[in-house]
């Protein structure tokens, strides 16, 4: 079964959460954005790192703003389940960008990246990497594989969410709205895309936002297996 939670910014309790500890052999947990395990290489760090990839489950997660990018992207390509992904160790992966897997009958779209506010006062290799912000070669490829799905997809998984979306949540909080092109680019998917969920971090907040979209931070989600429909069912609609 596939599970969703939010930014866990290496927060060493979260790892023992009592729904993740629940977690089982051939299940997936999908974390999105600002995993956090993977910064700066200490002890602590590649324990974290041994920890996860020996779980019976799989972890994985998309890139936020606070994961180590110049790490990440020297690890392995390869594909799992339909899409491309960087195999960290064992049953940890990075879910790469505008990637489309196939998981358990449903299809999953995966988008990170994101872009720091505080960017100006972090070093950059060091608590900030410029590629946290997607490119527009990254964008454009994941509206190609989009395109040939004709824009069908069962759920979407980014750190950050569409510009109305994060412009509702921050103003209803009294905060500013800081909304950028990455946040534009998942407007235009939301409004181009059919899809049943949309599930985003970056908030720190576990919010319905609407009913397709929401916000997630500590909570654990479940995601029903999609049912294939009986072959005697087909064959009777064949036959109407």
């Amino acid at each position: 079964m596939v599970y969703i939670t939010g930014d866990m910014h290496g927060c060493l309790e979260r790892l023992y959460d009592k729904e993740i500890r629940k977690l089982k052999s051939g299940d997936i947990l999908i974390v999105c954005g600002d995993f956090g395990y993977i910064w700066n290489g200490d002890k602590t760090e590649k324990q974290v790192i041994d920890y996860l990839a020996t779980r019976r489950f799989v972890t994985a997660f998309v890139d936020g703003t606070h994961d180590n990018l110049d790490k990440i992207n020297r690890c392995r390509e390869t594909y799992w389940h339909g899409g491309m992904v960087h195999r960290i160790k064992g049953n940890l992966i990075h879910l790469m960008r505008g990637q489309i897997f196939e998981i358990e009958g449903n299809r999953y779209f995966t988008f990170g990246g994101g872009v720091s506010t505080d960017k100006d006062m972090r070093v950059e290799h060091n608590l900030w990497w410029r590629e946290e912000e997607p490119t527009p070669a990254e964008m454009a490829q994941g509206a190609r594989n989009l395109d040939d799905v004709d824009c069908k997809v069962d759920y979407i998984i980014t750190h950050e969410p569409p510009s109305l979306v994060k412009s509702a949540m921050l103003l209803r909080k009294g905060n500013s709205d800081r909304v950028n092109k990455l946040n534009g680019y998942f407007e235009e998917i939301g409004r181009s895309c059919e899809f049943k969920h949309w599930y985003f971090g970056s908030l720190h907040e576990d919010k319905v936002v609407t009913p397709h979209y929401s916000c997630v931070f500590k909570n654990v989600i479940p995601i029903k297996r999609k049912r294939r429909k009986k072959k005697a069912d087909s064959q009777k609609v064949a036959k109407t």
